[in-house]
């Protein structure tokens, strides 16, 4: 059985903090005597903001009176912080998302340790094989496709065939289906069966354990024709669910060209396998493939 880790497993605890009454001043000391790039800004025990290096240098660029003005006036921006119980995913996610490196971490809005990019890199192994700036390629990743918007490290995309779409050309991609993958569809769609989010739950069934939703585990059948040459619009698809998928399990879909149809149609097998090369999902797509927009793929040759 996979098990899920919290932020409070990888958090650090105790925390460096500060008031907010404290001077800028008082504050750069304490960055320095701790030798650490922050500190918390609380006020009776809950977090009201975070204070860093980056700022008491802003600071200084600014000529301000670090003695006068207080760490309250120098909170920067809306603090976002995360639940101890949350999972890790969640937390890396939410550090991306606000383009930040730091989360301070919270138990009834008490704060009781903090948690950063590094701590998070040592659990999610596609974050520590990014740059340093990592919440800037999850913005901005590289896509493979000019028909895609993006691509991730640990997605992994194979064409057989070349030129236009054609019967036999073939297309395969693989990706790991992680816990935050399955509980963020289950929000998206209101698919909150509980075989899918709750352990206790799941290991009482047929299956002794939670799986992903049959349809995401499809979803990467979508992924795959994404990625033919053109723009790909689904006509219709057949599919039989032959076996569950993990949390965290890595599959792969792969799609064939077996009939063109002719106007700008064609027919595909479509199959889903496991980590163990078992089908998973099976069945037939027919797609309408178009040309892409001409901006489309004069940006993705500027890329590459």
């Amino acid at each position: 059985m996979l098990v899920s880790l919290t932020v409070e497993d990888v958090m650090s605890a105790p925390v460096e903090t500060v008031s907010p009454e404290a001077t800028g001043a008082a504050a750069a000391r304490a960055l320095r005597d701790a030798d650490i790039g922050s500190l918390v800004v609380c006020e009776d025990g809950r977090p009201v903001g975070i204070i860093t290096e980056s700022d008491m240098v802003a600071l200084l660029a600014e000529n301000a009176d670090a003695e006068s003005l207080t760490v309250r006036e120098l909170i920067p921006g809306e603090l976002i912080t995360i639940e101890k119980d949350a999972e890790i995913e969640a937390a890396a996610t939410l550090l991306a998302d606000h383009d930040i490196h730091r989360l301070p971490v919270c138990e009834a809005g008490e704060l009781v340790g903090i948690v950063t990019t590094t701590d998070l890199s040592y659990y999610l192994p596609h974050l520590s094989r990014r740059t340093s700036n990592w919440t800037e390629r999850i913005k901005r990743p590289h896509s493979t496709s000019p028909s895609t918007a993006y691509d991730a490290p640990d997605w992994t995309f194979e064409r057989v065939g070349e030129g236009a779409l054609s019967v036999g050309d073939a297309v395969r991609f693989r990706k790991g289906l992680s816990e935050a993958d399955v509980r963020g569809f289950a929000e998206a769609t209101g698919d909150t069966n509980r075989i899918h989010l709750d352990d206790d739950f799941a290991e009482q069934t047929r299956f002794g354990g939670r799986i992903a939703h049959g349809i995401l585990t499809a979803g990467l059948i979508s992924a795959a024709l994404a990625r033919l040459p053109g723009l790909t619009i689904y006509l219709s698809q057949d599919l039989r669910f032959l076996g569950p998928v993990e949390v965290g399990e890595t599959i792969t879909a792969v799609c064939e060209v077996v009939e063109d149809l002719g106007k700008e149609k064609f027919e595909l097998t479509t199959t889903v396998y496991d980590g163990d090369g078992e089908v998973v999902v099976d069945g037939k797509a027919i797609v309408l493939v178009t040309e892409l927009p001409r901006e489309a793929e004069t940006q993705t040759a500027q890329l590459q």
